[in-house]
């Protein structure tokens, strides 16, 4: 397996520059995965299917569906690409390479378990600040235009939000250059959690089932539904800044409930 993924990645440094790697190559990646890990959850909503595991059943119409796809598309070409451009001098000034050997799956995984705790932690306190008065009139209700999130509402956003949030992204692997591989994967993988954490959808897979502390989809769906003053659950990925902070409290008020309310159901 290491000899392919070698091999690939000979071909790729061969036939392309640092700079197209870096820059096209991560614009074409990260539009590649959100938008065929996105696009699916449209389907089912349209289709119907799999609505029992439907965190809300209120759905969103066809047009602002459209809406929120052209809106991406424009961001994502307006917004995205040129900071990925703007953003490569820095990344290489911080010792980011693409050159063999590749990093180790060790350094990989340690760096990106790094940039989880970094990230969650920037991502906690902007998302937060972000929901004060001024801020969400202004910038954050763009995002929550969308109560009932469905996977593509996750990068939908303000232009200054992208730029705000996506800090807390990039602040990690900008501070210890990467090799570009380490910071693909890191893209691949955040891109996954964060369409998972706006999917609408609870299934018995989710990782949330699995893994402590991760949110996903029913905890980031209780953010959308409330009230912006009063809705908590600010966390990126992981949940431990909620919980530090009691910011969740509602939240795991409202499962406690549930809970009780589903034991009492068996027992009758």
């Amino acid at each position: 397996m290491a000899s392919i993924i070698e091999s690939g990645w000979t071909y790729l440094i061969t036939n392309f520059s640092d700079f197209q790697l870096a820059c096209l190559g991560s614009f074409l990646l990260h539009e590649s995965v959100f938008f065929l890990s996105g696009l699916p959850f449209i389907y089912l909503e349209r289709a119907g299917w799999l609505n029992k595991y439907k965190i809300q059943m209120k759905n969103n119409t066809n047009e602002a569906q459209n809406k929120c796809i052209t809106r991406l598309l424009l961001y994502h070409f307006c917004v995205n690409l040129p900071v990925m451009i703007a953003s490569y001098p820095v990344f290489r000034f911080m010792g980011m390479r693409s050159s063999l050997p590749l990093p180790s799956w060790k350094v990989m995984s340690t760096q990106i378990i790094f940039y989880f705790i970094v990230e969650d932690f920037i991502f906690y306190w902007g998302h937060r600040i972000l929901h004060t008065k001024w801020l969400y009139k202004h910038v954050h209700s763009v995002h929550h235009e969308y109560a009932t999130p469905f996977g593509l509402t996750s990068e939908y956003a303000h232009p200054a939000e992208i730029l705000f949030l996506g800090f807390a992204t990039i602040f990690g692997p900008a501070i210890t250059g990467p090799h570009l591989i380490t910071l693909w994967l890191w893209m691949v993988v955040r891109v996954l959690e964060t369409v998972e954490a706006h999917c609408g959808y609870h299934f018995p897979w989710s990782p949330s089932n699995f893994l402590p502390l991760y949110g996903g989809s029913d905890f980031h769906d209780y953010h959308h539904r409330l009230i912006y003053t009063k809705s908590g659950n600010y966390s990126s990925t992981f949940v431990y800044m909620d919980r530090l902070f009691g910011t969740d409290s509602g939240y795991r008020k409202l499962k406690a409930l549930k809970s009780e309310e589903e034991a009492m159901f068996k027992e009758n």
